[in-house]
């Protein structure tokens, strides 16, 4: 029953959404039907409930983090949302509201679902589910990016498909031992896999889900869809969507780790994290437009996670504790980056420039989230990043260490010239007069976002240190 109403309560209120006439009522069903999914998650933090259709759906720990990040983030942009739809009278919001409704259910679905097929039915329906999200503003560069986050992420989702399929293969010799996709069973049977029908399966699944969330080189898409997309749209895309193509690649590392090939594994999960935190940095040294370094922000955290999780368990604890940093942090960004872009009526530095003076409460926010995301303390992310570098010394790799590094450095660098720049100084005469300044529902969001951020980087309650440290222990092999 409690799967049921996590994955059927979302898709409802987005079938409601879709009946009522009522530009103006219908975003309220975004906050109650959030409301009710939180409710339900925090009674799955209370007691997990039984695994249920020959184990094809069940909660672990990596599960429940995911489900409770994307929750907390949606029912917090949903209270965004309120005031936002209201500023934008001239588009309809019935696509939109019950699209959002849409991903909370999809992302639910892959947070739920043990079987990877299942895993993948759910990535794809919260692609497509953020789509219209992406093309809101009905202009010609909006869709266009919509057009390259489709393409992408079709390329995407079929590599994975293809890396699903070959999965299946790898467990062909344990055909009639039970269903040969339902992940309990792979690691259960892993030493009796094909390894290299594994091999194959991990690689395609890592470029796959890696291409959903934005790893580089296969990340093209997500500078055109973050920065035309309004900025709730950005927070639910960096913070929330990311993370189930992220909570794919865990499944698939998970397995490997059981079947003896995690040197394999981690390898490429180093390389892809380094890779991704250099291209970062090379595309965000002289970037004029803050969404679109915001969307290279992520390339490069999405880098992060995936090289904290391939420097071994420590690292893995680091990850964890990254995704939700991370998820708070862009929540911050790309809210107080919308409120920003309305006041100035454009996203660069040559429209947007003294920001403190025009929308202060939205610009602070702004600058204090790219003190946090940068890795400075006291903010959370510091937190996460020095636990990843921490593994890496500890482990030896030095270079990675160093690499690490110098990354962060440079993407500093680069972010605070555009960031400085749009937060200070007077603002340009020619711009737009403000549409709307800071109001109370949409410096609310952001507000939540980062105390959220001061509190875990001051202190990390025992029971979320106690859930990361067994979720990091799953997946390297142990028992949670």
């Amino acid at each position: 029953m409690i799967y049921l109403l996590l994955v059927g309560v979302p898709f409802v209120i987005g079938l409601l959404a879709l009946a009522v006439d009522s530009d103006e009522r219908r975003p309220w069903l975004l906050p109650f039907g959030c409301a009710i999914h939180s409710s339900i998650v925090v009674a799955c933090w209370r007691t997990l409930p039984e695994p249920i259709a020959s184990g094809w759906f069940s909660i672990d720990g990596l599960g429940l983090l995911v489900l409770s990040l994307a929750s907390a983030m949606l029912l917090v942009c949903s209270v965004y949302c309120l005031e936002y739809l209201r500023l934008r009278r001239e588009r309809h919001n019935r696509l939109f509201t019950a699209c959002l409704s849409f991903i909370l259910g999809a992302v639910s679905l892959v947070c739920v679902s043990r079987h990877m097929g299942l895993v993948w039915v759910g990535m794809e329906t919260a692609t497509l589910a953020a789509a219209p999200l992406v093309y809101f503003n009905h202009n010609e560069r909006s869709l266009e990016a919509t057009w390259k986050y489709l393409m992408m992420g079709s390329l995407g989702i079929g590599l994975a498909l293809l890396g699903t399929f070959f999965l299946a293969l790898a467990a062909l010799p344990n055909a009639g031992q039970g269903d040969p996709l339902v992940i309990d069973t792979l690691v259960a049977r892993a030493g009796t896999l094909s390894v290299p029908w594994l091999r194959g399966a991990f690689i395609f699944l890592l470029v796959g889900y890696g291409t959903k969330m934005g790893l580089a080189p296969l990340h093209s898409w997500k500078p055109d869809a973050y920065g035309e997309s309004p900025g709730v749209a950005g927070a639910i895309l960096a913070g929330v969507i990311t993370s189930c193509p992220f909570l794919g690649i865990l499944r698939a590392f998970q397995i490997c780790v059981a079947a003896g090939l995690s040197g394999f594994a981690q390898s490429l999960l180093v390389m892809m994290g380094l890779l991704s935190m250099a291209t970062a940095a090379v595309f965000i040294i002289g970037q004029r437009d803050f969404k679109r370094m915001l969307a290279y922000s992520s390339v490069e955290h999405m880098g992060i996670l995936v090289l904290g999780v391939g420097l071994g368990p420590t690292g893995s604890f680091a990850a964890l504790l990254h995704l939700i940093n991370n998820g708070l942090t862009k929540g911050v960004l790309f809210l107080t980056a919308g409120n920003i872009h309305r006041a100035f009526g454009g996203k660069t530095m040559d429209h947007a420039h003294g920001a403190l003076r025009r929308v202060p409460i939205s610009a602070t926010l702004f600058l204090l989230g790219f003190v946090a995301i940068t890795g400075s303390p006291p903010f959370a992310p510091f937190v996460s990043e020095f636990s990843i570098l921490r593994a890496a010394v500890d482990g030896n790799r030095f270079g990675v260490a160093l690499g690490f590094v110098g990354l962060l450095a440079v993407i500093f660098i680069g972010m605070a010239t555009t960031v400085l720049s749009v937060v200070y100084g007077v603002p340009n005469t020619e711009s737009k007069e403000p549409v709307q300044g800071d109001s109370p529902f949409m410096t609310l969001a952001p507000l939540v976002f980062m105390a959220a951020i001061v509190f875990l980087g001051l202190w990390l309650p025992n029971w979320l240190t106690t859930v990361l440290g067994d979720a990091a222990k799953l997946l390297n092999g142990g028992a949670s």
